[in-house]
């Protein structure tokens, strides 16, 4: 996906009703020694950490539940969409553990550092709609009956992005992800290398000459 310029939007979603993903597999984790476990969860973070890293806007598609993993794999992702339905928690707390696959870092930037100490310390679950209050999640919907309403809206969502220009997006995405772990100063910075790198392209010509023609564009993503 990193690499094939075809894609422009991933959506993330589970084949399971009712569940977005139910995190680790205890029982499993249960028959793990001290290393093994060690090294469990840094594959985890290093496949959190991909995934954050793709150069495309993500989207997660909450259903159902998102517990533990389930949830530093949304969080990992550029945009959530939940049903009102759906359950989400860092429960790692009520199991003796703590988030390893990013949820303490990925949370307080999504949610705001009070509000994620309170989430992890109680490992608390929330609904789609309490997700939504707390900017947990861009958008909560009514669940349907075939159980895939977060899907459905995801993918308004991405078709809302996909007539937009490819690179613009991607340095847009790129900009913010970067000047946000940094000083305004560093951030303007960023933004402006970004931008120096979007001035170039056909793509923005194309958007000129649209503008100027009255008609809508037609980016191609050079």
């Amino acid at each position: 996906l990193r690499f094939d310029e075809k894609v422009r939007v991933v959506v993330f979603k589970s084949e399971v009703k009712g569940v977005f993903c139910a995190g680790a597999d205890l029982k499993e984790r249960a028959k793990m020694d001290d290393a093994e476990v060690g090294h469990f969860v840094k594959r985890l973070r290093n496949l959190m950490d991909e995934i954050a890293a793709l150069p495309v806007p993500t989207i997660a598609a909450i259903d159902g539940y998102a517990l533990g993993g389930g949830l530093e794999l949304a969080l990992a992702c550029d945009l959530r969409v939940a049903a009102s339905s759906a359950k989400m928690g860092l429960i790692e707390t009520t199991r003796g553990l703590l988030p390893g696959a990013g949820g303490t870092q990925r949370l307080p930037r999504c949610v705001g550092i009070g509000l994620a100490k309170e989430l992890i310390f109680t490992g608390r679950q929330v609904d789609g709609q309490q997700a939504a209050l707390m900017g947990l999640v861009n958008h909560a919907v009514p669940q349907n009956s075939d159980g895939d309403a977060a899907y459905q809206r995801a993918l308004a969502l991405a078709k809302e992005i996909l007539p937009q220009a490819p690179f613009a997006v991607r340095m847009g995405k790129l900009a913010i992800n970067r000047g946000i772990e940094v000083d305004i100063a560093s951030g303007m910075a960023i933004e402006g290398m970004c931008y120096a790198q979007n001035i170039p392209t056909r793509d923005r010509q194309e958007g000129m000459a649209a503008f100027r023609e009255k008609r809508p564009p037609q980016f191609i993503g050079k």
